[in-house]
């Protein structure tokens, strides 16, 4: 129910956010609305016949779908065939039909960590025999998808995958360490591009280039702030007229909170916040390692993903290209996220 409410909700707005952005650019205001709906249903029928399959499959193709999707991860990068958006050459596909293939690289990754830390629990708390095969298959992932480049994404991957290792066991001092250079590998990937620079000092100070860097937390805080206690209404967003860039998908939460306000804001937290605690409940009742690993897994994911991308929202941190949850506009985003879903449902009807 959590799951269709949310998709619901995400239905209801992209079809009010995207509006004006579809009868610019494509001359239909429904276009947006139109495919979401398209990949949604395609998701909730993937999910509902997922949550019948036994999830000891999932261990069995762990392997095979990780080097899918490295292969996809390599494949984009070839001119040609990767697709460029806004600046980042993420996309496979044809025309507007296209897919992420770090999406899969997220679920694909889960699997992997989920599978390899049930097998070592006894050996976690060792660096070669525990934690070095987990880490270098992160690594290289977390490289290919910066080499698009997508921050965003690998953020989310990395710490859904250290939350992994966190669950399974490993040491405080392993994230003390890890910590400290992972902390120098960000300082160098920001200092090696300006445009993540700028982001850092749209973030500390957005008026300091309020038509550049700073555009959209400001345009976002806009949306946000006057929406009040009830909001304008349901399709009177301001911001939606091309001062909010392309409000359907990073910061359509803004645009829901500018329509209806702090209520409708809350309402849209508190469905992530039961959707986040079931999947803690259904994680932790489950017997089988593997399968409660799973289960983390793709709740660590959902909730970083959506913590990153309302923080963003209302100016608790910098812009990082993430997508909200079952909300944004993005076929490949809900399809897998519904996917993932479909496989928590799975597990707690076996409960493991």
């Amino acid at each position: 129910m959590l799951v269709l409410l949310l998709t619901g909700s995400g239905l209801f707005m992209v079809a009010s956010a995207g509006e004006v952005w579809g009868q610019f650019n494509y001359e239909n205001p429904f276009y947006f609305v139109q495919r979401q709906a398209f990949f949604a249903a395609i998701g909730l029928i993937i999910m509902a016949g997922i949550s019948t399959v036994d999830y000891r499959i999932w261990k069995k193709i762990a392997k095979p779908l990780l080097l899918l999707a490295f292969f996809l991860l390599i494949a984009v990068l070839i001119p040609g065939i990767g697709m460029v958006r806004n600046g980042s050459q993420s996309w496979i596909g044809v025309g507007s039909l296209s897919f992420q293939p770090s999406e899969l690289m997220k679920i694909a990754l889960i699997f992997y960590f989920s599978v390899l830390l049930s097998e070592r629990k006894k050996v976690i708390h060792l660096f070669w025999k525990g934690l070095f095969t987990p880490l270098f298959v992160l690594v290289m992932a977390f490289g290919l998808i910066m080499l698009q480049p997508d921050l965003g994404t690998a953020a989310v991957m990395g710490g859904t995958a250290f939350l992994l290792l966190f669950i399974a066991g490993a040491r405080i001092r392993f994230f003390v360490m890890t910590g400290l250079f992972a902390l120098g590998g960000l300082v160098i990937l920001i200092a090696s591009a300006p445009y993540r620079m700028k982001r850092i000092t749209a973030y500390l100070d957005p008026w300091s280039d309020p038509l550049g860097s700073g555009f959209q937390i400001i345009q976002s805080l806009y949306a946000v702030g006057p929406g009040g206690l009830f909001g304008h209404g349901y399709g009177e967003s301001r911001q939606k007229y091309y001062y909010l860039p392309e409000p359907q998908t990073d910061f359509i939460f803004a645009i829901w909170a500018e329509e209806t306000g702090l209520i409708g804001a809350v309402f849209i937290m508190t469905l992530f916040f039961l959707l986040i605690w079931r999947g803690i409940h259904i994680g932790m009742r489950t017997q089988d390692p593997f399968a409660a690993l799973l289960v983390c897994g793709i709740t660590a994911m959902i909730s970083l993903q959506s913590f990153i991308n309302l923080g963003v929202v209302i100016g608790l941190m910098p812009v990082t290209g993430v997508t909200l949850p079952f909300l944004s506009y993005g076929g490949s985003s809900l399809t897998m996220t519904l996917a993932s879903a479909g496989i928590v449902l799975g597990i707690s009807r076996l409960k493991g």
